[in-house]
């Protein structure tokens, strides 16, 4: 792998983990057409780790107040971070038990495609669940079933951020404190990843330390920018627009697989 696709493949994971697009979907497709079809466990682990950084450095105030409120014995606090760990055990669960299957679905572009058109069709809906979702928080039941989405957008092409979100609409809570447990919640899955990745084959291998290094700032900036992204669209109440992009690209993917292009490169 040289800088340039490096670069590439770690603004993409940026932009893609965060927005509601799916950065599983995109690096499967990316991968597939660059002929980067192993770029490593280091490199994985370095993306992942960057884009976890990202989300700490984005919700910076809100994590050390939920660390002091925990310290100090607060009772929202200790709440919340228990529903983010509660929301945390369905993606665990499914992640252990069917893993080969999963790995198995991350070499399929066919797999990828489909599950950007689900992701469509569930940003899609927000254009009458978000205008009435207007509950502040996220309530017990509500973190177990976002969790729920969270295990199912484990699958390549299933946008993680734009399922919790969807779904957390769907139950009523209101858009931004929506996409908060969402993205706290993947601090969690996000260092549940590299745990994973660095279980199965270390740092041995993985290319040069320079690409690698300049994938994982890319990635870090463009995760950056993607939540700033992402707030503004919820705001904006513009959240369905993602949906026309997802089916365009689903199709293409479906396409891709379906009559064999990629075996040609």
């Amino acid at each position: 792998m040289d800088w340039l696709e490096a670069t590439g493949l770690g603004l993409l994971q940026g932009l893609t983990e965060f927005l509601p697009v799916s950065s599983s979907g995109h690096l499967v497709l990316a991968e597939a057409a660059l002929g980067v079809h192993d770029p490593g466990i280091f490199f994985e682990v370095a993306l992942h780790a960057a884009t976890l950084v990202a989300v700490v450095v984005f919700y910076r105030r809100r994590i050390l107040e939920l660390v002091i409120g925990a310290a100090q014995g607060e009772r929202a606090a200790f709440e919340y971070i228990a529903k983010l760990a509660l929301a945390t055990i369905p993606a665990v669960a499914f992640a252990l038990l069917a893993r080969n299957w999963i790995e198995q679905q991350f070499e399929a572009p066919l797999t990828a495609g489909l599950g950007l058109l689900a992701t469509g069709g569930l940003l899609w809906t927000t254009r009458t669940t978000l205008p009435r979702a207007e509950r502040p928080g996220v309530a017990w039941s509500d973190a177990w079933w976002i969790g729920c989405a969270q295990a199912f957008a484990i699958l390549p092409g299933v946008s993680r951020s734009g399922t919790t979100v969807c779904v957390a609409l769907w139950l009523g809570v209101r858009a931004l404190p929506a996409a908060e447990f969402s993205f706290l919640m993947s601090v969690v899955a996000i260092a549940g990843a590299v745990v994973l990745q660095l279980q199965g084959g270390g740092l041995a291998a993985g290319g040069e330390v320079g690409p690698i290094a300049v994938a994982a700032v890319a990635a870090l900036l463009s995760g950056l920018a993607a939540l700033a992204l992402f707030i503004r669209l919820l705001r904006g109440q513009s959240f369905a627009r993602f949906a026309f992009y997802v089916w365009a690209l689903g199709a293409l993917a479906i396409a891709w697989a379906t009559l064999g292009f990629q075996d040609r490169l």
